[in-house]
């Protein structure tokens, strides 16, 4: 007897012949809790960028991010068959929000953790004088937040970089199934990073121009935004999120209309049928017939 037709809809569906692959249900994306470099700027001058702790307030918000997270990951609690696994950047301050997060779920519904250097803060440079980096960070104003490189460390280009090598791998670990045993489980994958490395996670996932990125506002501390599965299998913001809460995140119109169109398109259409990404390339276009380019022949 023939086996049934596979639902191309379905996230657990490959074609006949390969590895099944389990596309997990949601990847949220946290900035760390509050931090005493957040407080104060001229922790920077004494104390290594990455040693750099939460303050309590930055503990507490950890604190109830975990608590908001598991609400979303059990979907309210109804869903009894969730799992968690987490990436988290090496920086002090994010491996301590992990911690508190990480008190709002029993083990058995840890699958792992990992640390991931790639998605770790944007290099500033080493021990940051306050006078001097207020100068710089306005002349990264005037120059572009994406392109200018900090003296000494690295621009948000060179983030964007490294983070897409991290994605490369993240996606070798789901086509492998390493992240998840269980194929009945709803996996959900928890990134702890900072404010522009998640900002680029976004940007290159999602494929926004570099233009889009400089209207990206930051994360508040603590804050976290949730990609999950659309119906046709494809991972959208505003299956979660509400178009208000996209617009204060600085997405444009377009932007917001391609998330809408994400959370219900089948998955591999989005170049063939996904048409304001042109449109942010060519605000011009040619005559619809060819026939005016052959009569110039």
């Amino acid at each position: 007897m023939a086996s049934p037709p596979q639902n191309p809809n379905d996230r657990h569906c490959q074609p006949q012949g390969q590895k099944r692959r389990i596309l997990p249900k949601r990847i949220i994306l946290v900035r760390h809790g509050e931090s005493e470099g957040n407080m104060d700027g001229s922790a920077y001058t004494t104390t290594p960028d990455y040693k750099i702790p939460l303050t309590p307030l930055g503990v507490d918000q950890a604190n109830r991010a975990g608590s908001d997270i598991r609400h979303v990951v059990s979907d309210g609690g109804v869903s009894s068959n969730w799992k968690v696994y987490f990436y988290v950047s090496p920086y002090q301050r994010a491996r301590s929000t992990l911690r508190e997060i990480g008190r709002a779920f029993p083990k058995r519904r840890i699958i792992g953790v990992r640390e991931e250097c790639r998605i770790r803060e944007q290099d500033f440079g080493n021990f940051q004088i306050a006078q001097r980096m207020k100068v710089i960070k306005e002349t990264r104003e005037r120059f572009g937040r994406f392109f200018y490189r900090f003296p000494e460390g690295e621009s948000a280009a060179d983030v964007y970089d490294r983070v897409s090598s991290f994605l490369e791998s993240l996606w070798r670990d789901i086509d492998m199934n390493r992240l998840q045993q269980d194929s009945s489980d709803d996996l959900n994958l928890l990134i702890i990073s900072h404010g522009l490395a998640i900002r680029v996670f976004l940007m290159k996932w999602f494929k926004w121009t570099t233009e889009q990125f400089e209207y990206l506002n930051n994360l508040g501390n603590c804050e976290f935004r949730v990609m999950q599965l659309g119906l046709g299998g494809d991972y959208s913001l505003a299956v979660h999120h509400t178009e208000e809460e996209l617009q204060e995140w600085g997405l444009s119109h377009e932007m917001i209309e391609d998330q809408k169109w994400r959370a219900n398109a089948t998955r591999g259409d989005w170049n063939e049928k996904s048409p304001w990404y042109l449109d942010v390339f060519f605000d011009q276009y040619a005559e619809d017939s060819d026939y005016a380019y052959k009569d110039e022949l």
